[in-house]
């Protein structure tokens, strides 16, 4: 897991969480597998362009709304 994708992940997880979506009720409006998007917000895989913006749509938001800062992919990884 790269800290990029980490911090992408967490962006996702909380726009998701802020529009008061489900992990489920994402997957199922973005069209893609609710184990998929836990490994997304997990930061376990890496999306495409595409994937990226589809997630933005579903969320309401723009795509660079999601994309982490520099600051937040410096950030060491979650404990868990």
């Amino acid at each position: 897991m790269s800290h990029l994708s980490l911090a992408l992940g967490r962006n996702i997880r909380k726009s998701r969480k802020s529009v008061g979506l489900s992990q489920e009720a994402f997957a199922l409006k973005a069209k893609v597998d609710r184990s998929y998007m836990g490994r997304i917000e997990r930061g376990e895989t890496n999306i495409t362009v595409e994937m990226l913006f589809q997630l933005a749509d579903v969320l309401g938001v723009g795509p660079e709304v999601l994309l982490p800062r520099t600051n937040e992919v410096d950030e060491s990884p979650p404990k868990r």
